[in-house]
């Protein structure tokens, strides 16, 4: 490792989220039985600001904290379903991460006073949102997959 590049594995980072999901999504269901909702993005008031320009876009890039999960698995089988092979939590899609962080591209149906409607995303109702950025090809998808 290069000088000054030493990290600390025990570090922590704190971050505030900048606004919650609601929805009927209650508990845990497919991600698809969730996605299939919309939802509003509840903006804090503090950052409604940051939404200037944001009904232009189409899709977007939500980064929300799985809340509820309390544990992290390394090894797992997709969905819980034994039928399908091991995996590590890192060729998976899983809440069951070291860092429990979602992220989904959302489509944007409408921006209302502080909020924003949205269909599919895959959270439960009052899940904190850390960040939203607007879905780019160049970034999101470069090779058009």
């Amino acid at each position: 490792m290069e000088k000054g590049m030493e990290h600390d594995a025990g570090q922590s980072i704190a971050f505030r989220p900048i606004g919650y999901v609601e929805n009927d999504a209650e508990e845990m269901a497919t991600p698809e039985e969730i996605a299939g909702r919309r939802s509003r993005i509840r903006i804090e008031e503090r950052y409604r600001a940051g939404l200037l320009g944001i009904e232009e876009c189409e899709r977007l890039v939500i980064v929300f904290h799985f809340d509820r999960v309390k544990e992290a698995r390394m090894q797992l089988h997709p969905r819980d379903d034994p039928s399908r092979p091991l995996r590590g939590v890192f060729a998976t899609r899983t809440q069951y991460r070291p860092n429990p962080i979602g992220v989904t591209v959302a489509r944007l149906v409408g921006v209302e006073e502080g909020a924003l409607l949205v269909e599919g995303l895959d959270a439960l109702n009052g899940t904190p949102v850390l960040d939203i950025k607007p879905f780019s090809p160049a970034f999101d998808d470069p090779n058009g997959a």
